[in-house]
């Protein structure tokens, strides 16, 4: 569609700004919402999903693939597609929610944002979590001192119809924590609200091994998802999300440093 400019703002040429156009169809005139309003409304959402500048530009097109790896090349793409599709039939999916657990540096956050991105593409509230930062800000929200804005990220996190949680577990075990991230993602399971979720953490159930033997026979014990947020938390994530383990991979991020 194309707009002209005005001396502030950029003008809709087909609606003129009034989000409506005239179309005719069988010889009758009739009055149409404009492409404009659902372009401008995307733009907004996601001007406040607080998605990171690192990440602001993720999306499917532009995430990299090791070609120079056969075998990378060929787990990655399969899961590069699974969660593009998530996005393309969203909200029409069998679970609300998606998990990515993998290594740091496999580009789990790039395609949760690229797949955040796309949903709300389509008119869907979305909001960008750091799970830590997420924590500090609903617990500064318990000192009279702090401002708003913190004391409403509890309700923020509950009830957005999409949020993405990056780094989940990583903060130290409380009740509090435990707590916390239970009743949110219990809430956003019940209400069958998405949750795009990232962890570098492991879980037996997805085919990680919990324990790691030495030549000396040392045997070392590895931190779970379940250790971090609780076995209540972890249920009822598995029972909303698709869970994908992403593949042992050259690090994303110097991939994409390589391509520059």
């Amino acid at each position: 569609m194309a707009f002209s400019q005005t001396q502030d703002t950029a003008v809709c040429a087909e609606c003129n700004g009034t989000g409506w156009k005239i179309v005719e169809r069988d010889e009758v005139s009739g009055a149409v919402k404009c492409g404009c309003v659902a372009t401008e409304r995307s733009e907004r959402l996601e001007g406040n999903a607080q998605i990171p500048p690192l990440y602001s530009n993720a999306s499917f097109e532009n995430f990299l693939l090791p070609r120079d790896n056969p075998i990378a090349y060929r787990d990655l793409t399969e899961i590069y597609l699974a969660v593009r599709g998530y996005a393309r039939d969203f909200p029409n999916t069998k679970k609300p929610g998606l998990l990515l657990m993998g290594d740091p540096g496999t580009g789990k956050t790039h395609l949760a944002v690229a797949a955040l991105r796309a949903v709300m593409a389509k008119g869907f509230e979305g909001l960008f979590f750091d799970y830590q930062n997420l924590l500090d800000r609903i617990r500064s929200g318990y000192d009279s001192a702090s401002n708003s804005s913190d004391k409403e990220a509890y309700r923020d996190a509950m009830d957005t119809e999409v949020v993405l949680l990056d780094d989940l577990g990583a903060h130290r075990v409380t009740d509090w924590v435990e707590d916390t991230v239970t009743s949110i993602i219990t809430a956003r399971c019940n209400q069958r609200r998405a949750l795009i979720a990232t962890t570098n953490l492991i879980d037996p159930d997805v085919g990680y091994s919990t324990y790691e033997r030495t030549d000396a026979g040392i045997v070392y014990h590895k931190t779970t998802l379940e250790n971090r947020i609780g076995p209540r938390a972890r249920s009822r994530l598995f029972e909303m999300c698709r869970v994908i383990r992403m593949p042992v991979i050259e690090d994303f991020r110097l991939r994409k440093q390589g391509e520059r």
